[in-house]
This record gives structure tokens, sequence and C-alpha cells, in this order.
């Protein structure tokens, strides 16, 4: 009680009245709270003061383009080197079902591996656990790379592959937790880049499968000529030999950004405020007793489950958000969008649906670069849920385009007849997509724009790892609906 009243009354009579000295003990206990509240309050503003300093160096932006693109990098060098891997299982029964299995298989193990990572999170890891991942996928696509030398039968290749994209989609979800957790400690402008950069991949794969398909139709050759699978495995080395050594650079860029002052800087500032949060209350264990460690282990797993659960709750809407943008997303591009036909004769199919992929992903690209301008940043949560579920709006929207709803049927009845509006249709989509993903990551974690978090940098982690999993698992669920009904129709 006396506490009490001493700190609801000091702010009143601080003035006026001086106490006088009292007994240590007697100290502790009025000023105590009073002192914690204002560490907390203080290690909050200079973090916010540490990652305003971070967007003003260009490094760190670049270090997390690469993590980024290091995180997308193993499923997109599975998906470019599809025609590589049908062509060692050509004449088997396994190629029509070959990139059904591979989708399948790969999201399943991403979704499982997420949950695991996200749940074991720790800020104390987190480098170390960059690195590793790195390392294993590092192996990986080296044996892909050593895969176009060794040839073996079908059965053992497809094996071998499903494998091999198990471990990638394994490693790859606990790189994606370890590098959005790490980023959180510089802020939204560390995210930022992180988003750009996993859709520059998808830039770079798409516009590799423009040329690809100009070049087929323009040096289109005898059905005899296109049996031999050499160009494949030369083209499969060629891009799985550079995405090794793409992962070799991710691996010094994140040493790299180590040893840099602010880095460390950060860290010091977030195992401060752990530290108040992980601190056991007084009336927990008798005064002077240490609990053994399998208690503490207990507690402080009952504690980081707890706080999993709470953070989840406080992020609800911007969880939500991101959810639901790849729901849609995934709900028209491609199921619906690769249905859609040019009206114009002259336009080939395959060059047309290689184009349309390019300008998604472009789109992408662009929407999340514009988050790296204030001007246009949105924080609100409400108002990025209501962004969100607006996106729904894009469903009737393309099928009022040049839909091929059955090999029988000739398109005709569409409202969007134009290949060019389609195409921009398709790019403000794209866009939509990667600004409003970009903005749930950068505002979720952000102790300086989201309000929820009340200033709790020991919840920064947390926030940012459950929603990176509710935006993959937003992406997983719709895909295995989609490669499900894929396979019932076939």
């Amino acid at each position: 009680m006396a506490r009490h009243l001493r700190s609801s009354s000091a702010t009143e009579t601080d003035a006026l009245y001086r106490p006088l000295p009292q007994s240590e003990a007697v100290s502790e206990a009025t000023s105590s709270p009073l002192e914690l509240e204002g560490d907390e309050e203080l290690v909050a503003e200079e973090f916010v003061a540490q990652e305003r300093l971070a967007s003003h160096d260009r490094r760190i932006g670049w270090i997390h383009f690469i993590l980024g693109s290091a995180i997308l990098l193993p499923w997109n060098a599975l998906i470019t080197a599809t025609p590589y891997f049908l062509s060692r299982v050509e004449g088997s029964p396994l190629k029509s079902t070959f990139s059904s299995y591979l989708s399948t298989t790969f999201t399943f193990a991403n979704f499982a591996f997420l949950a695991h990572a996200t749940a074991t999170t720790d800020q104390s890891t987190n480098s170390r656990r960059i690195l590793l991942s790195i390392s294993w996928l590092t192996l990986l696509m080296f044996l892909l790379t050593l895969s176009t030398y060794i040839h073996s039968s079908p059965g053992v290749f497809f094996a071998f592959v499903l494998v091999n994209g198990i471990c990638q989609a394994a490693a790859g979800s606990y790189l994606q937790t370890a590098v959005i957790a790490v980023a959180s400690f510089f802020g939204p402008t560390a995210i930022q880049p992180i988003m750009s950069g996993q859709a520059a991949i998808g830039v770079a794969v798409s516009g590799i499968e423009v040329l690809s398909a100009a070049s087929s139709l323009r040096n289109s050759a005898p059905a005899e000529a296109r049996v031999d699978p050499e160009p494949e495995e030369k083209s499969a080395f060629i891009f799985f030999g550079l995405s090794t050594l793409f992962l070799l650079i991710s691996a010094g860029a994140q040493i790299w950004l180590t040893k840099l002052p602010l880095y460390k800087a950060l860290k010091d500032r977030f195992r401060q405020a752990t530290e108040h949060t992980r601190s056991l209350s007084p009336g927990d264990f008798d005064e002077g007793y240490t609990p053994p460690v399998d208690s503490r282990d207990h507690i402080l797993h009952e504690e980081k489950k707890h706080q999993l659960v709470r953070i989840a709750k406080t992020n609800v809407i911007y969880n939500i958000a991101v959810a639901y943008v790849f729901i849609v997303t995934l709900s028209v591009f491609p199921p619906i969008t690769i249905s859609v036909q040019s009206t114009n004769p002259a336009a080939h199919p395959l060059l047309f649906s290689a184009i349309h992929f390019f300008v998604f992903n472009i789109g992408d690209f662009l929407g999340r670069y514009l988050c790296s301008f204030p001007r246009l940043l949105i924080w609100s949560a409400k108002r990025l849920l209501v962004f969100s579920l607006a996106r729904t709006l894009f469903i009737p929207v393309f099928l009022m385009c040049n839909v091929q709803r059955s090999p029988s049927a000739s398109g005709n009845g569409a409202i969007i007849t134009s290949d060019i509006l389609f195409m921009l249709i398709l790019l403000i989509f794209g866009l939509s997509n990667g600004y409003l993903s970009s903005m749930c990551m950068m505002s979720a974690p952000s102790v300086e724009h989201n309000p929820r978090l009340k200033g709790r940098v020991e919840d920064v982690e947390v926030a940012a790892t459950v929603a990176s999993f509710c935006l993959v698992g937003g992406l997983a669920t719709l895909d295995v609906v989609m490669v499900y009904k894929q396979n019932v129709v076939l």
C-alpha cells in the first residue's frame, strides 16, 4: 500500500516536497517500479533512434536485398529448371505428375518447417541460423549442379529431386524467419529491401522464361532435335552454378552485417529489453533461491509460447491482411490469368503466357519498391486490411477478360477484349500485391509505427516472424488447394 501511495503521489508533490533519506530497502521498494518503466521507455526510444540511423545506411539495405533474394532463390531455381527435370524423366509415367509432386511436397515442407522455425526463433541464434541455412542451401544447390553430369534412372532422379526440394524448403524456412527477425532490428527500412529482393528474383526468373519462349519460337526445330536433353542440361548447369555462387555471396553479406557497429548496438538494445521481460518476478521464488536449469528452461519456453500467442492476437489485423493478400493473388494468378488468351490471332500462346508472368512480377516488384518512399507509406492496420479485402474485386475483373473456360470454348462473351488493358490490370494487380504485403510486413513489427506493440522492443522479433508465417501460410494454403484441384481435374 505504501509503495502504491508513494508512486502515485510523487509526481504531484515532487516540486515542493523533498523526502528525508530512506534506507536502501525502502528506497528500492518505492522507486523500482518507476525506474523499470523509465528504463523500458528509454530503451524503446534508443531503439527507434538506432533504426532511424539504419535507414540512412545504404549497406544495410543492399545486404537485406541480397538476403531477401536468397530466401526465394531455392523455389525459383526449381521452377526454372523444370524443363531440365522433365527431360531427365522423359518416357516415364512420372513426367505427367512430376511438377505436381514437386510443388506439393515443397509447399507442405515449407509450411511445416516454417511453423517450427517461427516457434523456435531466438534472436541470440538467428545470425548463426542464417549462415547454417545458407550453407545447407549451397550444398543442395551444388548437388543439383552435379546432377547434370550424373545420369540415373528416372525413378532415382525423381526421388533425388523431391528429397532435395524438401531439404531446400526446410532450410529456406529457417532462413526466412531468421532473416526477417534480424531485419526487424533495423526497422521497416530493412524489411522493405527483403521484400524487394524476393520480387527481384521473380522478375529475373520470369524474364528468363520470356527470352526462352521467344527463342524457342524463333528457332523452332524438328521434333527429333528437341528430344536431345543436352541443351537443358547445359542450361541447368549454368543456372545451378550461378545460384550456388549467389548463395555464397549471401553468406558473405550476412557475415559483413554482423560486423557493422550498428548491428551490435541494436542487438544490445534488444538484449536490454529482453532481460526485463525474462527476469523472474520476486514472488516466483524465495529470495536467494536459484531455480534449476530445467525449471528455467521450462519457464522460458512457456513465456515464449505465451508471447507468440499474445503477439498473434495483438497484430491479428496485420496478420489477416497479409495472409488475405496472397489468398486473393493465388486464387487469380495463375489459375485464371493463365487461361486468358490473346485477342490477337498472331500472338503465340506460349509467348503471351510468359509475358503475362513477367508483367505481374514487374508490378509486384514496383509495388514493393514504392514502399521505400516515406510519403507513400500507409501504417494503419485497418486501412491495410480494407485495401487487402478490396483486392477481391480483381477476381470478377479478370473473369471479364478473354478467359478460355474449356478447350472447346472460343472465348466469346468477354467484356475486356484488349490485350493491353488485360496487361495493365495485371500490372496493377501485381503492384497492389507487392505494396500491401510489404506494408503489412513493415508495419507489424515497427515499434515506432505500430501502437499495438506499446513500445515493447522485446516483441519486435516475434511480431516480424509471426507476420512472415501468416504471409507464407496464406500462400501455402491456397497453393495446396490449387494443386489438389488440378490433380482432381486431371
